[in-house]
This record gives C-alpha cells, structure tokens and sequence, in this order.
C-alpha cells in the first residue's frame, strides 16, 4: 500500500538535509513541512559532514550552481556515503552548459547514489539517452529513456525517476509508470525541487540498510503522494500563487484513504 509511507514519514519525521536551489529554499522547507519531515538547509562546507552523517536522508540539487556550493556536495555526500544515509541527487539544468554536465558527471562517478532524479530532458542527456534542455526545463526527451534508465539503475544499484507528465520509476529490475500529477505543477517555480525533498523524506524512513526495490517502492509512494497534493491543489486554486499555498495544504491534509483512491500506478517490467 502506498499510503503506509505516508503514514511512516508523518510518524518518524525523518531529517532531511537540502542542499538545494537556492530559488526555492524556502518552498522546499515548507513542503516538507507540511508533508510531516524535518528539513534542514545547510550549506557551509565546515558542517556540511557533520550534518549529512546525522540526517535521515541527503538532498543534492544542482539548480544554483557555484564552485562552493559543489566542494559541499561532495563533502557531504561522501560524509552520508560513509554513514549509510540515502542520497538523493537532481542533476537540475544538466545539458544546458559544460559546466552543468561536468557537475553532474563528477557528483554521479564521485557519490554513490540511492536516487537519481531529474526531468526526463536531464535524465536522458546524462544518462546518453538523448534529449534537449532549455535553461533548466525540459525541451524534448528520447522515446528509449526507460530502457536506458533501466540499464543505468542496474549497473550503478540505484533508483533511477525521470518526472514529466508521466512519471518513470525503476530500480534496474521492476520500472513503473506514474500517471497523477496537474498541468499547473509546471507554472510554479521549483515543484521540482519540492518533489527532490519529498523523495528525501521517504527514502530516509525507508533506512539505511534497506533493499534497492524498497527505496523505490518508497520513491513510488513520494511521487504519487506528491503529484496527487498537485491535483487537489488545483481545484482548490485559480492561479500559480494561490496554487503553490495550496499545494502546502493539500499535502498537509492529504489522507491515505484519498492517496489509495486516486493513485494511479503501472507496473511496467518486472
């Protein structure tokens, strides 16, 4: 049952360490707020170790990047690493320029990655798939990204989601397609972002010893969580302001019986 994780997050309140896009900070925190986590943003490089071994999971995204910003991420996720703490990574605007690309290339080769969660545009350029990037939104995807996301997850042990209007899910072995979500999650900044956080979270109550496939079940459950508290939002908002307050909300108030009757999950490959 997927709702069991939402039930798991609100009763633990997992910590979860963002080093995120500095746009959206403070939509991150307060998403994962209303989900029932306890986010924290720290980006100093002289604590980022220290915070990283203590949270429950570690949030990286490349969305604002700078050189400093990228010697922490490093830190700490080499710090989560050795302290067995799930790491999630958002490779934000990969293929936009050569610097992105050589972050992304570096943090994927240098960290061992639990989740590995882009727009299907970012996921396909760093994965070889093809696809094109505008600035930091997908422009155009590769009709074979599942299979090389599939590939991609078996070789490297990690669970591997392209997002868009349908979401992909795989752990190299099961693959689902995620099929809530509204249109209008894609005129607010960072849903994105938001939804890297929220992954944070439940992959950090899943445990650090934890199965490969109970991560992703655990991914599955976050992103159908996520993209239903976008579907009530919408009819509860007239526009991208009041959307993003009732995004907060909706997920605040989200129930396991309603994330039970609206999910709509396929299982591709098995």
């Amino acid at each position: 049952m997927i709702s069991k994780w939402l039930t798991k997050v609100r009763a633990e309140k997992p910590l979860v360490h963002n080093m995120t896009n500095l746009v959206v900070t403070n939509s991150v925190a307060n998403v994962l707020l209303a989900l029932g986590a306890s986010p924290v943003m720290a980006y100093a490089k002289q604590e980022v170790g220290d915070m990283a071994r203590i949270a429950s999971a570690l949030a990286l995204n490349m969305g604002t990047l700078d050189e400093t910003l990228v010697e922490g991420m490093l830190i700490a996720g080499k710090a989560a690493n050795e302290a067995g703490v799930p790491v999630v990574f958002d490779p934000v605007g990969v293929g936009a320029t050569p610097y992105r690309n050589e972050v992304a290339s570096v943090i994927t080769e240098q960290l061992k990655l639990t989740v590995l969660r882009g727009n299907a545009a970012e996921i396909g350029v760093l994965l070889g798939a093809g696809g094109e990037v505008k600035g930091v939104d997908a422009a155009s995807a590769s009709s074979n990204l599942p299979d090389v996301m599939r590939n991609f997850a078996r070789q490297h042990h990690c669970v591997v989601i392209a997002t868009g209007e349908t979401d992909y899910v795989t752990d190299g072995e099961s693959s689902w397609a995620l099929h809530n979500g509204h249109p209008r999650m894609t005129v607010v900044t960072g849903t994105g972002c938001m939804v890297t956080g929220v992954l944070g979270a439940f992959v950090g109550v899943a445990g650090p010893t934890a199965r490969l496939k109970t991560y992703a079940e655990a991914c599955v459950a976050a992103l159908t969580c996520f993209n239903i508290a976008g579907e009530l939002a919408a009819e509860l908002s007239a526009g991208p302001g009041s959307f993003q307050a009732a995004l907060f909300d909706s997920l605040f108030n989200l129930s396991e019986t309603t994330v039970e009757e609206k999910q709509k999950i396929s299982l591709m490959t098995e």
